[in-house]
């Protein structure tokens, strides 16, 4: 019987190494909570480019004098419930830049290139934001899943933010929650009937969800009522002419930007609120659902003095923390390290590994965990499916939750384990909820 199970265990190692070898973005394993699991919807993927005209250029722009415009143009990648011909199998690869632009990844998912879109019925729409740098791949392990079932999901290139268009921060940020509004603005126009664009009739702009990660979150925090702070707005290193007051707290004029049609948005890692973006006043903007995630031990947007600090101040907005304990920066966002990138580097510099991978989680089963938590809030919220509130009305920490099922599985009176996790499989995790005070 022992040397069985060292065979199986063998053998599963084996699997394991075989599956990141080939760089899925779309493995669920066994352990995953059952929202990771994708949907019963085909995916199309396509690229293309939109450009919001006239933004003010912050790099090309010096303080005191007149503010420089340009033409700032965004590469989307776009996943969609599509509709696949006879005998066309699902399944394509993504040619992607990593965090050394030097070198190049073949990722490999479900999704079928240009395939035809299934236009019965608009989809609630989902924006993703990377962080600085990143690029549009970086959550597509996300994208996937969620286009699987029913979601429309949009990721953005963030000109100057890129792996190798990278410039300096101040570009990044002013310009990312106006990428993200400019975004929301463009799919709707594209998604309207008749509009001769491949989205026709199948956007519903009306229900988004926006999904940010670090510099992503920090836009995602903005965009949907996080004003900055007045210290901000003055600091040494922000954007020049004082550009940030245009999405300041004090500004009368941001209250009157906030877009309604994002209805629920997901801040993975947001980052700023130890650099002093925000203050509580900026933070009681926010009326938006929102769930942040974030690793315990984040040394990039920090964790106390960080995401929760973000997370208790947003007194005005429904909202839930979910944390993964001793998890860093990378926590559930990147999908897993490719294979491209696992090469050893001189003492002195760091290996891009560290880019996608955590010191303490398995990547795959962070972005098995985001995927199932950022499924129900979705549903719940821009699709209107109550039950999925049930995901969520859990034991905080889930190591304090009791599993206890018959043989038949049915559940005890004393089970109080989080809904669709398996045994012992939310141990590690905790999730918070906080009310509005409203």
């Amino acid at each position: 019987m022992a040397r069985t199970l060292i065979l199986c265990s063998i053998l599963l190692v084996a699997s394991a190494g075989a599956v990141a070898r080939q760089n899925r973005i779309d493995v669920v394993t066994p352990a995953a909570p059952e929202l990771a699991a994708y949907g019963s919807r085909d995916i199309g993927v396509r690229t293309f480019d939109v450009t919001d005209r006239n933004r003010p250029d912050v790099l090309n722009t010096k303080e005191g004098e007149t503010t420089a415009r340009t033409d700032r143009t965004l590469t989307l990648e776009v996943w969609y419930p599509a509709v696949l011909r006879a005998g066309q199998q699902a399944g394509g690869e993504y040619r992607t830049l990593t965090r050394d632009p030097t070198i190049v990844a073949t990722i490999r998912g479900r999704a079928v290139r240009d395939a035809a879109p299934a236009t019965a019925t608009a989809f609630p729409l989902v924006i993703i934001s990377h962080g600085y740098p990143g690029n549009r791949y970086l959550l597509s392990h996300l994208a996937e899943n969620l286009a699987s079932k029913g979601f429309v999901t949009v990721s953005i290139d963030h000109t100057d933010s890129t792996y190798d268009g990278q410039l300096a921060f101040a570009s990044t940020l002013y310009n990312r929650s106006l990428d993200q509004l400019f975004v929301l603005r463009e799919m709707e126009r594209l998604g309207r009937p008749g509009s001769g664009n491949f989205l026709a009739g199948l956007v519903d702009a009306s229900r988004t969800g926006l999904v940010g990660y670090s510099m992503g979150g920090y836009g995602a925090l903005n965009s949907i009522g996080g004003g900055y702070s007045d210290a901000a707005v003055a600091a040494e290193n922000a954007p020049p002419n004082h550009l940030l007051a245009e999405r300041a707290a004090s500004n009368p004029a941001y209250r009157s930007s906030i877009d309604e049609r994002i209805r629920a948005a997901v801040a993975i890692a947001p980052w700023g609120m130890q650099a002093g973006y925000w203050d509580g006043e900026g933070l009681r903007g926010i009326r938006t659902p929102i769930l942040f995630v974030a690793g315990s031990t984040d040394e990039v947007a920090g964790y106390e003095k960080g995401t929760r600090a973000i997370y208790s101040a947003a007194v005005n907005a429904d909202r839930y923390l979910l944390t993964f304990v001793n998890a860093g920066h990378n926590a559930a966002a990147p999908y897993p390290a490719p294979a491209e990138v696992m090469t050893d580097l001189a003492p002195s510099r760091e290996s891009p590994f560290t880019h996608y991978a955590d010191p303490v989680w398995d990547t795959t089963r962070m972005n098995n965990i985001l995927q199932h938590f950022t499924t129900a809030f979705f549903d719940l919220h821009l699709k209107g499916e109550r039950d999925k509130q049930a995901y969520f009305s859990v034991v905080p920490n889930g190591k304090d939750a009791v599993y206890s099922v018959t043989r038949q599985g049915e559940a005890t009176p004393t089970h109080t384990y989080w809904k669709g996790f398996k045994r012992a499989t939310a141990v590690g995790l905790i999730l918070e909820h906080a009310l509005p005070q409203r």
